[in-house]
Order: C-alpha cells, then sequence, then structure tokens
C-alpha cells in the first residue's frame, strides 16, 4: 500500500517509522521492496552523489533530476524533496514556485524544510498551497556557516529550551513530521513525547519515533578511510565488495575469460553454413 501523508502521521506511537535518504531509481526500488517507510531525497546528495564539501552548493534542478528518478521507481515509500540551499530563503512566490516543481514534475508528496520559528511564513504558505512539508530542526546543514560547521544543538538548557519552542511551532503551523539531527538523545526523547506528530532523528538518540540514514551510509559505500559520523552504522560493506568485484573484472578482460561464450551472440544457422563465403566478402570491402 502506498504511504501517504496521514498514514506516517498515524504511526505516531503505534509503530517506528523508517526513512533512508537515497537518490535513484534502483535504490528507491529496493528501498520500497524493503518495506521503508519514506523515501528522503536529500540535499545531502550534493556530497554523496555529486562530491561537494557541502550541502549548499547543489541546485533546484540537480535536486529535481533526482526526485523525478525516485518517483519513477513509483514506491510504496512516501517521497520527501528536500527543499535546497536558497530555495526557499527568498520572497513567498519563489519559495511556492520552487516547491510546486518538486510535486508537480518531480511527482514528490511532500518537501522537507530547515529551520524553526525564522521559517514560520515560509512553512505556512506552502502548507496554505497544499504542499505537505516536514520539519528539520537541531543541526541544520544548510546553516554550517552561522553554525560555525557541524555541530551538535541544544546542549544548553537554554538552546534545548528554543528547540523545544521552535518543535512545538512546526507543530502548530501544520508540519507533519520534523527530523531531529545532532541533538542530545534526551533532548530528542522529550521533544518526542511531547508532540502528536512523528519525529525522525539522525544522531538523536533512539527515542525518537523513527530513524533515518543515508542509503550509502547504510550499505558501507564509502571507503573506510572516509570517517564516518557518531551516528552512522554499516549494514554491510558495499564498497569493498565493489571493488573487489571490479579487480575481477579486470582481471577477466585482460586474461580474455570474458566474455564467453554464455555472454556472445551467434549467428543464425543459415548464416553459419555460408560464413566463411560471408568472410570473402569482408575481405573484398576490406581491399
Amino acid at each position: 500500500m502506498n504511504k501517504t501523508v496521514p498514514n506516517i502521521v498515524n504511526l505516531k506511537n503505534k509503530e517506528i517509522i523508517s526513512m533512508v535518504t537515497a537518490y535513484d531509481y534502483p535504490s528507491a526500488k529496493a528501498a520500497s521492496d524493503a518495506g521503508i517507510d519514506i523515501i528522503l531525497v536529500g540535499d545531502s546528495l550534493a556530497q554523496v552523489v555529486l562530491g561537494h564539501d557541502d550541502t549548499l552548493s547543489v541546485t533546484v534542478d540537480e535536486m529535481l533530476h533526482h526526485v523525478k528518478a525516485v518517483t519513477n521507481a513509483k514506491p510504496d515509500s512516501l517521497v520527501v524533496a528536500d527543499m535546497p540551499y536558497m530555495s526557499y530563503h527568498v520572497d513567498i512566490p519563489e519559495t511556492l514556485k520552487n516547491a510546486a516543481k518538486f510535486i508537480q514534475i518531480g511527482k514528490a508528496d511532500a518537501v522537507k524544510v530547515e529551520g524553526g520559528s525564522k521559517r514560520k511564513s515560509t512553512i505556512e504558505s506552502l502548507i496554505n498551497a497544499e504542499i505537505p512539508v516536514m520539519g528539520h530542526l537541531g543541526l541544520t546543514p544548510q546553516s554550517i556557516n552561522m553554525m560555525g560547521g557541524y555541530k551538535i544543538q541544544g546542549k544548553t538548557l537554554e538552546l534545548a529550551k528554543k528547540l523545544f519552542e521552535d518543535a512545538l511551532l512546526l507543530q502548530e503551523i501544520g508540519c507533519f513530521s520534523m527530523v531531529l539531527e545532532g541533538v542530545p538523545s534526551i533532548v530528542a526523547e522529550s521533544i518526542s513525547e511531547a508532540l502528536d506528530i512523528p519525529t525522525i532523528g539522525i544522531g538523536a538518540g533512539k527515542s525518537t519515533d523513527g530513524q533515518v540514514l543515508v542509503l550509502h551510509d547504510i550499505l558501507g559505500m564509502k571507503s573506510k578511510e572516509y570517517i564516518d559520523a557518531k551516528f552512522v552504522k554499516r549494514f554491510s560493506e558495499q564498497y569493498e565488495d565493489t571493488v573487489e568485484a571490479l579487480k575481477t573484472f579486470k582481471l577477466e578482460v585482460q586474461n580474455r575469460e570474458f566474455p564467453t561464450e554464455d555472454h556472445s551472440y551467434a549467428m543464425g544457422s543459415d548464416l553459419q553454413d555460408s560464413l566463411e563465403e560471408w568472410k570473402k566478402e569482408i575481405k573484398k570491402i576490406l581491399s
């Protein structure tokens, strides 16, 4: 059954929500077949897929390209499109125009927006336009220049209180769920208990209503030389498996072990009988 926004909201206090950040057709198919509740097409594709140092460089058009790839898989999962940097840090008409692309062209079910009270009018305008919004509080990667890097948020009582207030505000103005990233576990737990909408944690402990990780991190698709964040757990070692498979491919190609007859096409039986004549014709053409 295709997941909808009301389905996700109704999972609160009933079932722990699973969310995976993925960026393409085969990943979306796999996530759907695995029964994942939500696929987030995250702006982290800037780093994971496009090789940028942060999320700030990815554009609406690049995001839209990947959103379309995910929705082309027709997953049962709810598909949420991340609104990238400077796609909603603009006036309301431009924000609505950008968000509408993800819904009308990308066929996403909802969008995700970072920030609390300073994004109040932005989020309200999106919801008034019938675009469901997932909030995002705590460590908001699009704000790293203001934060001075990827730093845990809400570590003091004063900052935790501000997170709590922002979470209540996002619920009040109509967000159907929110991501809590990089906050102390006790803070995430307190916010989750206070809200009627689901919270989805990443680096926020185990007491949120759901958890999200990037597919590439789950599968171990990065070299072990890359240092994972503390909250990441590898559930397989696909990078190493991929390197070994490519080494084997190269060796078999060099040794002419691949392709074999099983991977090659034969001529039709009528042509096979006149093969020698055919070869003579080819020689004439070449001469």
